[in-house]
């Protein structure tokens, strides 16, 4: 609709632009061919009208449409050409994804050398300007590139890199969109109720002082005045307390209704990023490790390819190992399947397998209790960040982590056996760990207490109303 209204009233420059637009579309639905059609139309704009903003976009984006086709001689065309005009115009990012783009041609040709030097100068310029997504695609890149290069540690490297930065820019995304919808929806509301209260303030006060006035006048001639004066003063003062009170807790409110929905929304995304990891792409590495199997069985090779076979094939179990590992930790199949006493379980054994901390695990009364979901998530969340602690900070060799159900109270109970701490650094804490348990305790509304001396360990207990 655009580009048939633009080409009426003879406007190039938006005309271009809708003609980029429609392309970006095609490939997101892999109709490559039409793609590259809107994208030579928009091109041919950008050259008519000297437009070179618009032709160095159009040049990546050709560059992207040759990349997913595999076309790595048009790759190198088309990224020489946006690196010549993003150096001369300094378009930082623009260049740093014409970079890392001649860096998949020369990956391709398997001259590796010059493309990891096209990656590196890329990944400069990401660092630089501060390009944390094309900074993150950088990183995924490298860790095939070394993978490509027999550097299997920073591979390895590159790879996680690549997940926390990603991690980090997920989360940041997820708490800014929900606290947008929230204020949108929730900021408004409160705000009416706020100022209506505010206004009850101010009708009263405006009276008291009416009163006041008048008392002053009459306070000669009537002590019984003067005693009705002083209580309806002294009742002022108490509804003034109790409106107060009122804002306060709606502010309050409105603070936590914004951090459910921020817990919420990144649960439910590590939900469906752990499904897509296991579902997605462990069934694919799974497949490839049945094919190679396959292969092996019908190939003649030498002995040296035959160790470099049996490496790759080593490789790619670690591959599948770590990708469920990461799937696992961002939302454990136990805790969905069996619940929180099963997950809990599971958690303590994981971390007793490693070596690095021996933890007792201990659950009383809640085997057959039915938590509801969101609160078991939580607390899990919660046992994860506290051994995470354990681990970095306490230098603890041994730890306790009870679940136990009295009445309608779940309480929670990690100990350690560490250095322990200064307990008043807690109230000007900046850390994320510390930051996210205090967040998660106050969604469930639950008490929390923190007993810790110095080489004396430390005891962290919450207590949740069901």
């Amino acid at each position: 609709k655009a580009i048939k209204e633009l080409t009426e009233i003879d406007n190039p420059t938006m005309l271009g632009t809708a003609y980029n637009n429609l392309g970006l579309n095609y490939i997101s639905l892999q109709q490559f061919d039409s793609a590259k059609t809107c994208f030579n139309q928009a091109l041919a704009i950008a050259l008519k009208t000297n437009d070179q903003h618009m032709e160095v976009n159009l040049y990546l984006n050709m560059g992207d449409v040759y990349i997913q086709q595999r076309d790595y001689a048009s790759v190198k065309t088309y990224m020489e050409k946006a690196l010549r005009i993003s150096q001369k115009m300094n378009l930082y990012e623009s260049e740093a994804i014409a970079l890392k783009g001649l860096s998949f041609y020369f990956q391709y040709i398997k001259n590796y050398p010059l493309a990891k030097n096209y990656a590196d100068s890329a990944l400069a310029l990401a660092f630089k300007y501060d390009f944390r997504n094309e900074r993150q695609k950088l990183y995924t890149h490298l860790s095939n590139l070394s993978y490509s290069m027999q550097a299997i540690d920073d591979g390895q490297y590159y790879a996680i890199q690549s997940s926390l930065l990603g991690d980090s820019i997920l989360n940041e995304a997820i708490q800014k969109n929900t606290l947008e919808i929230e204020k949108k929806y929730e900021t408004e509301r409160k705000e009416k109720q706020i100022i209506k209260l505010e206004a009850g303030q101010k009708a009263q006060q405006f009276l008291i002082r009416q009163k006041n006035t008048l008392n002053y006048i009459l306070i000669g001639a009537a002590i019984s005045l003067f005693l009705v004066t002083m209580l309806s003063y002294r009742n002022y003062q108490q509804k003034q307390k109790i409106q107060q009170q009122k804002i306060t807790d709606l502010e309050t409110q409105q603070q936590l209704t914004a951090t459910e929905a921020v817990l919420k929304g990144e649960e439910q995304e590590r939900t469906r990023l752990a499904k897509d990891l296991h579902d997605g792409l462990g069934g694919m590495l799974s497949g490839i490790k049945y094919s190679f199997n396959t292969m092996k069985g019908n190939l003649i090779m030498t002995q040296e390819n035959a160790q470099a076979f049996e490496r790759s094939m080593d490789m790619l179990d670690s591959s599948i190992k770590e990708m469920r590992r990461v799937a696992h930790n961002m939302m454990p199949e136990a805790l969905v399947k069996f619940g929180l006493d099963t997950a809990l379980k599971d958690f303590c054994n994981e971390i007793n397998s490693t070596g690095v901390l021996r933890i007792s695990y201990q659950s009383i009364n809640v085997e057959n209790v039915m938590i509801e979901q969101t609160t078991a998530i939580t607390v899990y969340r919660i046992v994860q960040e506290l051994i995470n602690n354990t681990i970095k900070h306490a230098g603890a060799s041994n730890a306790i982590v009870q679940l136990t159900k009295t009445d309608n109270t779940l309480s929670l109970t990690v100990e350690d056996d560490g250095k322990g701490f200064d307990k008043n650094i807690l109230s000007f804490s900046k850390g994320i760990g510390w930051s996210n348990i205090q967040n998660r305790v106050d969604f469930l509304k639950a008490f929390l207490d923190v007993r810790t001396e110095k080489e004396k360990g430390t005891s962290v207990l919450v207590e949740i109303k069901l």
